[in-house]
């Protein structure tokens, strides 16, 4: 059977020999489209080149493209798995021409790699063509049409005309578009399928679209020709992949069930996926050569098991290209395709979190083409089973609720589940709407989307508003329409600049005229201002605007639209629209600021260094206080791993490395691997913060190159000192970085210093000592904590007088031996001494133990040892029997032993060696 990477590279390999350049997909999350969550088509990295904003050094070009079609028009999520050719995640394999060849090469390249190439029976294919529109005023495609017919041998009859929806293509509402002409496979058992074409039936698909790029579509609906005409050509490989590995039947006309999840792209995953469940997939495919193949949508294991294949290559490519499961956008997508998963992990009675398990074995089918998914392994499969787990622990609990629900409502003879139950199961539980919609259609029911919508608006519009309390003092509409500010000088290293009033904003209401008196709280808007705006996770600036008679405290800079509004008080005298002021920022913070923004791109740096390449910036905040720094990454720092973050950040500082600024086009500066955030929306010319670099005309030199709106300073020396505060975990596989630089890191490690003496002076210690003297605290602390758990005091001594009156005479000698309740060392000592105030002549050993170890002390009196009795010699010996050693003087000794058990056995001992010892000197 030819293999899936075979028909990959065969692709590839046949238009390189027409003349392509092969150009690697790029990543599934796209990095300078706004308008895109996902890459879904080929084309999308070349957009620019179709909007005439962008060129290439060829004009032919082909790849394979990782694509996800999961929102908007290409949305193909209700489908996957019910039926066996859509996917969330698929490869498209492409060829394009910019502004080179045209429909004839298209067609007939086409048309020879499927039918030469690949050998794919010609009577059972069919080719669409545009059958024009009155409302665009096209006519129908006749060239293409003709183009079929001339290079390539297609049965006439199989070339079919279709309308907009099925044979126009359009880029977005508005510019390149243009006709397509589709080709479709009947796979039907007597090629009868050419009525099948376009109804969503399984037994004709389509396997290629052919796009002629040639017009651009105005707001109006106007079409104007191209000044170069482009072709756009996309194909499944999934699809194509299926098609082929059933070739020979369909050229015999034998019955063949072909099914994207019986090609080597999907079988491994499915059968890893039946090791893991004990589940039986295709197991009502009798009579199919391969049970993978299986077409049957009504089963729900074969269900599941194609969902949760398709689900992990989703994940795994998302995951992998700098996507993360969230709560918002794209992450909010990835979260739903996970948790859909999940729940179709519980129809083959999977609880335990099981998704990550499955990420090697999609890299062994994959991992050759994409070599990034190999790379980012560990961190995507951490990812995705922290997802897991976190869903897991209220899945069954929302399972259980919706059974609840809509038994309730089957039982009432009612087909609608409630919006507001909709929204708690996802509120509460996590359960995103199109899991409860599906868990609704297998019921027979429809979810109540309206009411879900209201209330999901409702959150909404509460977050909106507590975001804006919160923002500041001066609430704006956002229907007001304020005048444009040029902010150009926010650069500028002076920091101030003249401007004039053009109006103010107080109570949410624009105001241009007039003039407004001390006190008053206001929003100020200029003509221009060096004020910078809070954007890109840098705070706004703070400072003053003033006149000869008039003070305004600004606290805040923020942005609407183009309005640069600086936000504060009127504390003194008053101000006129029209009027000239000095705006002056605080030229301390926002130099704490600058250093705090140009570590945060050092951090980053250092991170990747440390933690690895899928470390990506994931939000900032830089104000002058501290810089906050949210990363991809799935694990807690270690000390040692944090430890050398500061190192490599403190060496770059200390070799006052320039900042080099400079602006590129965005292209450029993507070709160059200039880092950009993700989700931000960059215009056409960037600019580029580059550390390491000695001017603009070397900034490949440089060791950190960002995409930053921010302010900066000139040198790293500025930032004098960095450290780290915290690291935290913020979501799953996210942590989050607190950070302090120059003059108010150098405030705290003086607050530290003025700490560190006061603890000193408390604990008596030198401030070297502290850790130590603390530590001893502490374990005392818990011996103290223990003791009272274990409850009332014990009184020693009358447990000590127990044995004094079971002591035994030898001669004039009083012999004490046994054990007391556990108790310090320095009790046994002080109760030897209680036991010399009660005794003429005494030979003492007492003994104590807990779970883990044995105190032994013993004593003897002067006029004894004169006689050749010692305690040291005593103590050793009986030492030994409770594992343990010890020693002393002759008249008083201890040990310590690790056989707790051995304590009798040890005493009994004790008692044998004194009568021997005193019996001899008899």
């Amino acid at each position: 059977m030819v293999s899936s990477k075979q028909i990959r590279t065969e692709f590839i390999k046949y238009f390189e020999e027409l003349g392509h350049t092969f150009v690697p997909s790029s990543p599934v999350v796209p990095m300078d489209d706004p308008t895109l969550l996902f890459t879904n088509a080929g084309m999308n990295q070349f957009k620019d080149v179709f909007l005439n904003v962008g060129t290439r050094p060829y004009k032919r070009a082909a790849n394979t493209q990782k694509c996800i079609r999961v929102s908007g028009k290409h949305n193909d999520l209700e489908e996957v798995g019910v039926d066996t050719y859509h996917h969330t995640f698929f490869e498209m394999l492409g060829n394009w021409s910019f502004g080179d060849y045209f429909k004839a090469e298209a067609i007939q390249w086409a048309w020879q790699l499927l039918t030469e190439k690949w050998g794919l029976p010609k009577n059972r294919l069919y080719a669409t063509v545009f059958a024009g529109d009155d409302k665009l005023g096209l006519e129908p495609d006749e060239q293409a049409e003709h183009l079929w017919r001339e290079v390539a041998d297609i049965d006439p009859s199989h070339i079919l005309r279709y309308g907009v929806k099925d044979n126009f293509w359009q880029m977005a509402e508005t510019g390149p578009c243009g006709p397509c002409s589709e080709i479709h496979i009947d796979l039907t058992d007597d090629c009868s399928g050419g009525k099948l074409i376009n109804a969503g039936d399984p037994r004709v698909i389509e396997i290629w679209n052919l796009v002629f790029i040639q017009f651009d579509l105005a707001q109006d609906g106007k079409l104007t020709p191209l000044p170069a005409k482009h072709i756009d050509t996309g194909m499944g490989l999934e699809r194509i992949c299926a098609v082929i590995k059933h070739i020979d039947e369909l050229k015999s006309n034998k019955p063949a069930s072909v099914s994207n999840y019986g090609t080597d792209l999907f079988v491994p995953i499915i059968q890893h996926i039946e090791k893991l469940s004990g589940c039986n997939y295709g197991s009502g495919a009798k009579n199919l050569p391969d049970r993978y193949d299986s077409n049957d949508c009504e089963n729900i294991v074969d269900i599941a098991c194609r969902v949760i294949a398709d689900h992990i290559r989703t994940l795994t490519f998302a995951i992998t290209d700098g996507a993360l499961p969230s709560n918002e956008g794209r992450g909010y997508v990835l979260r739903r395709i996970l948790r859909r998963a999940a729940r179709y992990g519980r129809k083959l009675d999977m609880r335990d979190p099981f998704m990550y398990q499955l990420i090697p074995t999609v890299i062994d089918i994959m991992g050759d083409a994409f070599p990034e998914i190999k790379e980012k392994a560990e961190f995507v499969a951490q990812t995705i089973k922290a997802e897991e787990q976190a869903f897991g622990r209220t899945l069954d609990r929302g399972l259980e609720i919706f059974e609840q629900v809509a038994n309730g409502i089957s039982a009432k003879g009612e087909k609608i589940f409630p919006g507001d139950e909709a929204f708690k199961l996802y509120d509460t539980y996590g359960f995103p709407l199109d899991l409860t919609q599906l868990m609704a259609r297998e019921r027979g029911m429809t979810v109540d989307e309206q009411k879900f919508n209201e209330l999901m608006e409702g959150q909404r519009q509460r977050a909106r508003s507590a975001d804006k309390q919160g923002k500041s003092a001066v609430i704006i509409s956002d229907e007001i329409e304020l005048p444009a500010t040029d902010d150009s000088a926010k650069y500028n290293p002076d920091m101030q600049i003249q401007g004039k009033l053009i109006g103010w904003v107080i109570d949410g209401k624009w105001i241009d005229d007039g003039t407004i008196s001390a006190p008053q709280k206001a929003a100020l808007v200029f003509d221009k201002t060096c004020f910078y705006a809070e954007s890109g996770g840098q705070v706004g600036d703070k400072g003053k605007i003033i006149t000869s008679d008039a003070e305004f405290i600004v606290e805040d800079t923020q942005k609407v639209n183009d309005a640069v509004l600086h936000i504060g008080q009127l504390v003194k005298g008053a101000l006129s629209v029209g009027q000239t002021l000095d705006l002056l920022v605080n030229k301390n913070i926002r130099k704490d600021t600058m250093n705090n923004h140009t570590a945060t791109h050092l951090l980053q740096w250092a991170l990747r260094e440390v933690l690895g390449g899928h470390v990506k910036q994931a939000g900032s905040l830089v104000c002058d206080e501290y810089l906050r720094f949210d990363f991809t990454h799935n694990q807690a720092m270690t000390d040692e791993q944090i430890t050398r973050v500061e190192e490599l950040i403190i060496e770059k500082i200390d070799q006052a490395h320039n900042i080099v600024i400079t602006q590129l086009p965005i292209e450029e500066a993507l070709q160059r691997g200039i880092t950009a955030l993700f989700g931000e929306k960059y215009g056409d010319v960037v600019r580029v913060i580059a550390i390491g670099a000695d001017d603009a005309e070397n900034i490949d030199k440089a060791f950190s190159k960002e995409l930053c709106g921010g302010t900066h300073i000139s040198n790293t020396a500025s930032i004098m000192d960095f450290k780290i505060i915290r690291e935290e975990s913020l979501q799953t596989g996210v942590r989050r970085i607190t950070a302090k630089t120059g003059r108010k890191l150098r405030e705290l490690m003086h607050q530290r210093y003025d700490l560190t003496v006061e603890l000193s002076q408390i604990l008596k210690v030198q401030p070297e000592k502290i850790g130590e003297r603390l530590t001893a605290l502490m374990e005392e602390n818990r011996k103290l904590k223990k003791q009272i758990q274990q409850g009332p005091a014990i009184d020693i001594t009358a447990e000590t007088q127990k044995l004094l009156d079971k002591a035994k005479k030898i001669g004039d000698v009083t012999v004490v031996i046994g054990e007391l309740p556990h108790v310090p060392v320095e009790k046994l000592r002080g109760q030897i001494d209680w036991l010399r105030k009660k005794t003429d002549t005494l030979i003492a050993v007492l003994g104590t133990r807990n779970d883990s170890k044995v105190q032994l002390i013993s004593a003897v009196d002067d006029k004894l040892i004169k006689q050749g009795v010692s305690a040291g010699k005593l103590i050793r010996q009986i030492a030994q029997i409770v594992g343990g050693g010890g020693g002393g003087k002759d008249h008083l000794a201890q040990a310590g032993g690790k056989l707790p058990e051995k304590l009798p056995q040890a005493l009994e001992s004790a008692e044998k060696i004194i009568r021997d010892a005193l019996e001899k000197n008899e």
